[in-house]
This record gives structure tokens, C-alpha cells and sequence, in this order.
């Protein structure tokens, strides 16, 4: 693995080069440059499969330092160093195309080397993605075959790292309603309110696809600090927030259906769409007992 780190504080280069010394990882060649144009340099050579990068440099500074040298190497993963409590410019970076951002002081060797690991295989998956038709026209969300492809490459990860996963299958309530009364134009706009509902409601790392016509699947490796109350929360809210908001013509709503990848009982991904999409219909059931009867009620 070679690794340009771009980095012009002394102390901060010792300290990553212990740790990547530390983490074991697999033969490593660390290329350390102090300025920005001088790691461009060394990424005309070629040859490199990561970049660390501080985005306060001598002769690059903030989030433009990120900008351009995503423009510099679009297809080589960028992790971003931030300092200490600024995730907002990682973040920023992260809506960018970064792969990754660690906070200066928060790091240890496990986290640097998982994230370097993560986002080497990530922009593997993107380059992937981009040489074949993986893509929803509409929502510009992965289609199925997208989805297939990278959940594919998703589950060999979760099996080797030791990690489940959670994968959510959603499907856009009264659809056939919302065509029927306002006309196809309008039913593709409520597909794309669904899905800035869905990246809003999801991390950048989480594969969302427009599976069908509208039905999404969401599927994310299982962190101890985000459970499935937590993320169907977080979708409920971005749901409400969205409806107080009063910009269409009716309400949107979802059901949700999951299924889980227990890494020590192999499925497939088919088993767990079939899984996922039961549950969602079960949902769909109880809301459809529970729900109103005149479906004027469903207007704004």
C-alpha cells in the first residue's frame, strides 16, 4: 500500500508513522510531503493508493486544499485530517467525494488503518460502478444491478472484517394513489423527495438504490453506536420534518422492512431482500389497518 501524506506539522507526521507501524498493516510505502504542490508532484509519478490529507497546509488552506486535490487525483481515495473538533469541514469534504475524515487527536493505529482499508475498497467499488450502467436515471440513486453489485462486494467485506450488516428495504406508500391523482410527473417528484429523504436520513457510506419502481434498499455495516431505533427514528423525523414543511400537494410516507447479516450464518443478498421486503409488507399491513379512510385526508 503506498501512501502520500500530505501533512506539514512535524509532530502529527511522527505520530501517524507510528501508528501505521503499529496497526501491521500490510507492506507499506509512506510518501510524506509538507506541501500541497509538492504531493502533486509526487501523484503525477503515479503509483499511489491513498491520500492522507491535512487541509491546513503552507500553501493551501481550508476546504479548498480538499477541492483541489480531488481535482488533481479524482480516482484516488482522499481521507481527509481535520483538527480536533472540525467535523463540519470533514463532513463538507465527505459531500465532496472524500472517502473518509479523522480528527487529529481522536486517532489510534486501529481507526487510521480501518479507514485507509474502507476507503482504498470504497473507491474500488466507485471506479467499478463507473464502467457500467449502475445507476437510476431519476433519483441518481444505484439501481438494482448496482445494488446487487456492490452489495455483493459488501457482504465479502462484512465476512472478512467479522461484521454484521443491516439491510433496510423501504417502499414509497400510495404510489399508485399519487400517479392516479396528480399524473406520472408528480409520482417521479415524490420518488426524488424519497430519496433526499433517504441520504438525509442514511451516511454517505451506506449503499441506497432504487431497487423497483418505488422501492429502495438501504444496506450499511453494523456500528455498536447506531441501532436500527436510531436510524428508523432518524428516517421518521426527516419524514415529519419534511411534511411540516408543506411544500407538495399531500403527505410522504414510507414503510420499512428489515433484515439483518449475521457474518457467522452465511445469506445471500437475495435472502435478505426476500427477508427485508416481508417484514416491510407485514409494516404495510398494520398501517393499512390502522389507516384513514377517505384518502382526502392524506392532502396537505
Amino acid at each position: 500500500m503506498n501512501i502520500l501524506l500530505i501533512e506539514d506539522n512535524e509532530d502529527d507526521v511522527l505520530k501517524i508513522w507510528a501508528m501505521l507501524k503499529e496497526a501491521e498493516i500490510e507492506p507499506i510505502n509512506i510518501l510524506h510531503r509538507d506541501r500541497l504542490k509538492a504531493g502533486f508532484e509526487l501523484l503525477a509519478k503515479g503509483n499511489i493508493d491513498v491520500i492522507l490529507l491535512d487541509l491546513h497546509l503552507p500553501d493551501s488552506q481550508g476546504f479548498d486544499t480538499f477541492l483541489a486535490a480531488k481535482r488533481q487525483a479524482p480516482d484516488i481515495p482522499i481521507v481527509v485530517l481535520t483538527s480536533l473538533g472540525n467535523k463540519i469541514m470533514g463532513l463538507e469534504a465527505i459531500q465532496q467525494g472524500a472517502q473518509d475524515f479523522l480528527e487529529k487527536g481522536k486517532i489510534n493505529a486501529e481507526m487510521l488503518a480501518r479507514s485507509l482499508r474502507f476507503s482504498i475498497e470504497r473507491q474500488k467499488m466507485l471506479s467499478e460502478i463507473q464502467k457500467l450502467s449502475l445507476i437510476d436515471e431519476l433519483t441518481g440513486l444505484y439501481n438494482r444491478r448496482g445494488f446487487e453489485t456492490l452489495a455483493q462486494k459488501q457482504i465479502k467485506l462484512a465476512q472478512r472484517l467479522g461484521k454484521g450488516m443491516m439491510l433496510f428495504f423501504v417502499d414509497l406508500d400510495r404510489m399508485k394513489w399519487i400517479n392516479d391523482s396528480f399524473g406520472h410527473q408528480e409520482g417521479d417528484q415524490a420518488l426524488k423527495v424519497a430519496t433526499a429523504i433517504l441520504k438525509d436520513s442514511f451516511r454517505d457510506s451506506d449503499i441506497i438504490a432504487r431497487i423497483g419502481g418505488d422501492e429502495f434498499a438501504v444496506l450499511l455495516l453494523q456500528k455498536v453506536e447506531v441501532t436500527v431505533e436510531i436510524l428508523t427514528t432518524r428516517l421518521q423525523d426527516n419524514l415529519d420534518a419534511y411534511n411540516a414543511m408543506k411544500k407538495g400537494k399531500y403527505r410522504i410516507s414510507v414503510s420499512a422492512g428489515l433484515a439483518q447479516y449475521d457474518p457467522r450464518s452465511f445469506s445471500t443478498i437475495e435472502e435478505l431482500l426476500e427477508e427485508a421486503d416481508k417484514n416491510m409488507y407485514e409494516q404495510k399491513r398494520r398501517k393499512a389497518l390502522g389507516s384513514v379512510q377517505n384518502e382526502d385526508d392524506l392532502l396537505k
